[in-house]
């Protein structure tokens, strides 16, 4: 029963497929991959519409204010009112504009979101697209994203959409180094690039209760923290939505934008947010295995999603907490402690690997990353440039 319901979706794409018995393979093969493309994007755009509405319920009760209550029960319509607007909304086209770059921009930046999701084993058995290179693919996909905010900046002719194309550019190739670098000790300890190898390598347990699961030992839990913060950059999420900023009046590379060419922008920024969560529930958090061993009878797919619905609230939550960073400050964390310690992981990786993944490596490795830490604390500490802030009020 367990295994009926643990694959009861790849049981009912083998059942579709079976009314082609008899046809050509390439016939076979289109439709099984159109079948992954529909069901991919059902499931995320489900999920999108979920999260839109659910993200400001959740802000709105952190901040003592009701979120979306009037649109259906409880609200939940909400995403269907706004789905509607934005497509009633009147398309507004800037005159000077590159009328195909300003086309082209929101499509390209939602195809690479999401075909970098095809990639993420959701489930045993239920990659999309199980590819060897999985790991690279994702990344050079995910690498196009800049080409596109800089096609929305550039073809909106507009000094305010270039600046802030190029703030954005700049804190996505900054950040991009770190979040890349962080999935080399995991490749390096798997030795293989294809996801389903890496979920793989995360099965079992210690004593039955402790899962082997990278983000378990020193170097994967500090490469963990540097890859989820190297996610919220690249997803222009607060607090490094500084070409963005949803409070200011300008937004960035997509203030020419209007109608549903804007919302086109807001999915791609969702699904991209789903795919590095999605990625990092598969390099550190074991993927689609069970935290103990007595919890495998749940369904492998119901594991994955549970993971990535918990990274999602934290983006939600780090949202609602945290106040927007400046530029400058983004850059110099990036290229002072977030590289370094990304390389540190590496060493970690590959000391805690020759100590033979035992007792002795986990203290080795930890005494790595804590040396390094700590010696880039001292060496970027920044209380002692600034005086002490006083602030003084009209009488």
């Amino acid at each position: 029963m367990n295994d009926f319901l643990d694959q009861i979706f790849v049981r009912a794409k083998q059942m579709l497929l079976s009314l082609l018995t008899g046809a050509p393979d390439w016939v076979i093969q289109l439709a099984s991959s159109l079948i992954n493309i529909f069901a991919l994007l059902g499931v995320f755009l489900t999920l999108f519409a979920l999260i839109s509405v659910l993200e400001r319920k959740i802000l709105g009760r952190m901040q003592n204010r009701y979120g979306p209550n009037r649109v259906g029960p409880f609200g939940l319509f909400q995403p269907v009112a706004d789905g509607i607007k934005m497509l009633i909304k009147e398309d507004i086209v800037p005159v000077r504009a590159d009328k195909v770059v300003h086309f082209l921009a929101p499509i390209m930046i939602a195809a690479t979101a999401i075909l970098a999701l095809g990639v993420i084993p959701y489930g045993r058995n239920m990659t999309p697209f199980a590819i060897d290179g999985g790991i690279l693919f994702f990344f050079a996909v995910g690498s196009t994203t800049e080409l596109a905010v800089f096609m929305a900046g550039w073809g909106s002719n507009n000094k305010f959409s270039m600046l802030g194309a190029m703030r954005a550019i700049a804190q996505m190739i900054s950040y991009e180094l770190p979040l890349i670098i962080t999935t080399f000790p995991v490749v390096m300890v798997v030795g293989a690039l294809s996801p389903d190898a890496i979920v793989a390598a995360q099965g079992g347990y210690a004593l039955g209760a402790v899962p082997h699961w990278f983000v378990t030992t020193p170097w994967g839990a500090a490469a963990f923290i540097l890859f989820f913060v190297s996610g919220l950059v690249e997803s222009n999420r607060t607090p490094f939505d500084v070409p963005e900023g949803e409070s200011e009046i300008v937004a960035g590379h997509m203030t020419e934008y209007s109608g549903f060419k804007y919302a086109t922008f807001f999915m791609a920024e969702y699904f991209g947010m789903f795919a590095i969560s999605g990625l990092a529930v598969t390099l550190f958090l074991g993927g689609w295995h069970a935290p103990i061993a007595g919890l495998q009878f749940i369904p492998s797919y119901v594991w994955f999603f549970a993971k990535l619905s918990a990274l999602l609230f934290v983006y939600i939550w780090v949202r609602g907490t945290l106040p927007r960073t400046r530029v400058d400050q983004i850059m110099n964390f990036a290229w002072k402690f977030m590289l370094p310690m990304a390389f540190t992981c590496l060493v970690s990786a590959a000391v805690w690997h020759y100590q033979g993944r035992g007792p002795a490596g986990w203290f080795w490795s930890l005494g790595v990353i804590m040396v390094v830490y700590l010696a880039l604390s001292r060496l970027i500490d920044t209380r002692k440039k600034f005086a002490t802030r006083t602030y003084r009020f009209a009488e």
